[in-house]
């Protein structure tokens, strides 16, 4: 009898343990969402990181304002008569860079496009703990009028929050990475002010051969457009089109010598951006030496910033604005200074990127695109200038990121025109063309997992 209840007792507390590890087993079991649960995720997402990005704008144009208005009016009666007040550019520029140094020092080196690319495939999220410097770096940065933009940073500040959700929630990887997708499209919806595009641009960015990630496709796109919304009431800005290319004469009825136009301008983009990754591979190896060296470089790129600015002042900042300077005035500075202001802004891109500079280059690739297709349509007056500005700005930088249906779409929303399927052709030409060169070397296929099932 005593042994027969000792045995009862083993098995008793076998079958304990056994429930014990399958309830342990089973909590830590991560977790898939159901789909409407999934994109109710993606709307706080989007809400939350229309709130980032306009907190974000709101610090960054008063950065700005401060530096390159207010303080340059203020000190300009101090400049001595042998230091006329133009050298404040190069001045400005150089000190930048020393307080960017300073940041990558003191706050470690936030990541820029190549490694969020690698995270968003493997693990499939980003690092929060990386926000805070990236926030401080890139905000130097750019108010130190380099060559790079906050898409970048508010990609991977909205990213790392998608993360942060699908972690605290227990997610499935696969989940976590739609997550991270929606910040990231959070980020360019708002800074675009193109939401599809922004979120196309999101998913189609991580890879060589366009989008593949296409289980994200509807999460991001919602959490793109509530981010958009949010962005644009918070800061007042217009919804749609940014550029007046109707300063240009009236769109001709488009014919199907166009569409060839269209393919010419991108195999005459793709060449351009061809040039481009050479310079900036070339200036990579220049610096190679002092690449660890982070506060020497950073100031050296702001110094290399500021000098070229003093001779090509189109080149300062990340050209958003700038853009618009191109189709204002561009005509009357001809087709020499149009082509030497392009690589001018190649070189500065560089220096500013391997500078240790945080930002992306989206819109100044869009920038020597404005640039170069201008230059042709003066060379060559039987193309209009809308059609090669809008045609070089989507080759070029399509070349260098890979995202030929994103670029397309983006364009066609800022320049509120009706010649998207010219800029498609012209994407995709300059896509065909450079489709075995790279300069983001992280973008990949993805993965082989399982694809997320959601009920």
């Amino acid at each position: 009898m005593t042994t027969m209840t000792s045995e009862t007792a083993k098995v008793s507390s076998v079958n304990q343990r056994t429930n014990q590890t399958e309830k342990s087993d089973s909590d830590n079991k991560p977790v898939k969402l159901a789909y409407i649960k999934l994109i109710l995720c993606a709307t706080g997402i989007g809400i939350a990181g229309g709130l980032v990005a306009t907190s974000y704008y709101f610090v960054l144009e008063q950065c700005l304002h401060f530096v390159w208005h207010w303080l340059p009016e203020f000190l300009e009666p101090y400049f001595p008569s042998w230091l006329p007040s133009w050298n404040y550019v190069w001045i400005a520029t150089t000190i930048g860079g020393f307080f960017v140094g300073l940041s990558l020092y003191f706050l470690g080196l936030p990541g820029e496009m190549a490694l969020v690319i690698e995270k968003v495939h493997d693990p499939g999220r980003m690092e929060p703990r990386q926000t805070p410097g990236m926030i401080v770096t890139s905000l130097i940065s750019i108010t130190a009028g380099g060559s790079a933009g906050p898409e970048a940073p508010l990609v991977q500040i909205n990213g790392s929050l998608g993360s942060w959700l699908g972690v605290k929630l227990k997610l499935a990887i696969s989940h976590i990475r739609i997550l991270t997708f929606c910040g990231m499209s959070a980020a360019l919806g708002a800074f675009f002010g193109a939401p599809i595009g922004g979120a196309l641009f999101a998913l189609e960015i991580p890879h060589r051969r366009s989008l593949e990630y296409y289980e994200a496709i509807v999460p991001a796109i919602v959490a793109s457009i509530f981010s958009f919304s949010v962005f644009r009431f918070g800061t007042g800005l217009d919804v749609g089109g940014i550029y007046r290319f109707n300063l240009f004469d009236t769109l001709p009825t488009l014919s199907w010598l166009n569409l060839i136009e269209g393919a010419l301008l991108g195999v005459a983009g793709g060449l351009a951006a061809i040039v481009f990754i050479y310079i900036f591979r070339f200036t990579k190896s220049w610096i190679k030496s002092i690449e660890h060296r982070h506060i020497l470089l950073a100031t050296l790129g702001g110094l290399s910033i500021g000098l070229i600015a003093v001779f090509f002042p189109q080149t300062l900042f990340f050209s958003e604005e700038q853009i618009e300077t191109v189709i204002e005035q561009g005509p009357t500075l001809g087709v020499t200074m149009l082509l030497g202001i392009a690589l001018a802004k190649m070189f500065a891109i560089s220096f500013t990127l391997h500078g240790g500079f945080r930002g992306g280059f989206i819109f100044p690739l869009f920038f020597i695109g404005a640039n170069l297709g201008l230059a042709i349509s003066i060379a060559l007056p039987g193309i209009h200038p809308t059609i090669a500005m809008l045609c070089l700005m989507a080759a070029v930088n399509v070349a260098v990121t890979k995202t030929p249906v994103s670029s397309t779409v983006i364009l066609s929303v800022l320049s509120d025109t009706s010649i998207l399927p010219i800029i498609a052709i012209a994407s995709f030409a300059s896509f065909l063309l450079t489709t075995n060169i790279s300069l983001l070397k992280t973008q990949r296929s993805r993965s082989q997992e399982g694809i997320p099932v959601m009920a």
